[in-house]
């Protein structure tokens, strides 16, 4: 809990407006009776993410809000724990706005060598605070509501019945690889529409998403790509200007044309960027995912054929336990405050960790780790929580709800081609999904 009286020591809240001296007393000693808890060092997230799991659990068993070490070498506190990660995220005194309140940001000391550089210097709605991050919402909010969504069904369901019907054709006792050739075209089908790609930029703008995901490329790598990738959005800026469409990228055209809107060119080509990766990586993940955990998970595969288990709940089943995004980085504490018995200090960076979150015992039991869809409490955060909850989540859930019955009504016996410890994870410790997905459809 985020206090607002008396910390836990005693002292005035370090928020507190009067005299310094006794709070950061206060500081120095929650700081280091924190530190000799551990007995250790703090955790150094591995960039690649070969375990994203077993990595968060390690980091829970420091505590429910600990020190980690990012790629880069930036200090950060982890959040595990699901009641702190929620008041974390509807707080205003954590923002997400580097610019205003990450003084190692805004003082020059973050260099371009920092892997995850691209995740927090673009400006949109993503790495707004308060008011600014209301303003830009409300530029992409009317693209996914419920109706919107809603009327994108009988278009999902075409591309899924082409997909399964092209599948279908495949020889029958060749392995298919089920994310590349179904888990991934279809999403990508989806948010490319919804936004306006055009056809020539679909490939690269794809390439480029896959390299935004990746923290472990080189610092020439990623700001290459990061370059590469605002071209291509400026590219696509340019083309529907000369053609527009009824799509998002028009629509927001629109908008940054109107000096009574509010809303720059610059900002629309980080609203752009901010979609295309959010709407590429994450639903393929969460259909990879699905699809994975009913492969190992016969019975519950047969219960959801049978129509005894709504494919819903093991849609959100798979949210809770495998959610698409492990890590979402980056948060900033506004001013000091008091989490739990740790106290952190203003201009901190935070890290939170959904799938640690959905994982939590003090929630789940001890059946946490176990994937359940028939289990009561089916509350998660994997599209986030608060005032950057996700606005594509109706749209991911759409997609995953046409495409999971499609697949497996068409292919009721696939099994997987190898064991599972050979499906390699995507790259980087902030997506989580298979780096291939190998089948037998039949």
């Amino acid at each position: 809990m985020i206090y607002n009286g008396i910390g836990s020591c005693g002292c005035q809240d370090l928020r507190g407006r009067g005299g310094s001296t006794q709070a950061s007393a206060c500081r120095s000693t929650v700081r280091m009776e924190f530190a000799m808890d551990n007995h250790t060092d703090p955790i150094v997230i591995d960039p690649e993410g070969p375990d994203i799991q077993g990595e968060i659990a390690r980091i829970r068993e420091r505590g429910p809000i600990t020190k980690v070490v990012l790629p880069g070498g930036v200090p950060a506190w982890s959040v595990t724990d699901a009641a702190m990660l929620k008041e974390i995220l509807s707080s205003s005194e954590v923002s997400k706005d580097p610019r205003q309140h990450w003084p190692a940001f805004r003082n020059g000391e973050i260099g371009k060598d920092f892997p995850l550089l691209n995740w927090v210097n673009t400006r949109s709605m993503f790495t707004a605070y308060g008011a600014e991050h209301r303003r830009l919402r409300k530029f992409v909010a009317p693209a996914f509501t419920d109706r919107r969504t809603a009327a994108l069904e009988p278009r999902i369901q075409a591309i899924a019945d082409e997909l399964v019907t092209g599948l279908d054709a495949a020889p029958q006792h060749d392995p298919v690889d089920i994310r590349e050739h179904f888990a991934y075209p279809l999403p990508l089908r989806v948010i490319n529409e919804l936004v306006g790609v055009p056809e020539h930029l679909i490939g690269p703008l794809r390439k480029c998403v896959d390299g935004i995901f990746d923290i472990a490329l080189s610092e020439e790598q990623a700001v290459a790509n990061y370059l590469t990738m605002i071209g291509l959005l400026q590219e696509l800026v340019a083309y529907r200007r000369e053609n527009p469409a009824e799509d998002m990228t028009s629509t927001l055209i629109a908008h940054a044309d109107d000096p009574a809107k509010d809303f720059s060119v610059e900002e629309l080509v980080g609203t752009l960027y901010l979609t295309i990766n959010a709407g590429h990586e994450t639903t393929v993940d969460l259909i990879d995912q699905s699809i994975y955990l009913l492969l190992t998970n016969p019975d519950h595969l047969a219960a959801a054929l049978a129509g005894s288990l709504p494919w819903a709940d093991v849609i959100e089943e798979a949210l809770r336990f495998e959610p698409s995004i492990a890590h979402a980085p980056l948060r900033y504490a506004v001013t000091d405050f008091i989490l739990g018995d740790v106290t952190i200090t203003e201009g901190d960076p935070i890290l939170s960790c959904p799938a640690g979150a959905n994982r939590d015992p003090k929630i789940y039991g001890d059946r946490a780790d176990k994937f359940d869809p028939y289990r009561t409490n089916k509350d998660h955060m994997a599209f986030g929580y608060g005032a950057h909850r996700c606005p594509g989540a109706p749209l991911a859930r759409l997609e995953a709800q046409v495409a999971l019955p499609t697949l497996f009504q068409r292919f009721p016996h696939m099994k997987l081609a190898v064991s599972p410890d050979e499906l390699g994870t995507v790259p980087g410790f902030i997506a989580n999904g298979h780096d291939h997905l190998p089948v037998f459809l039949k």
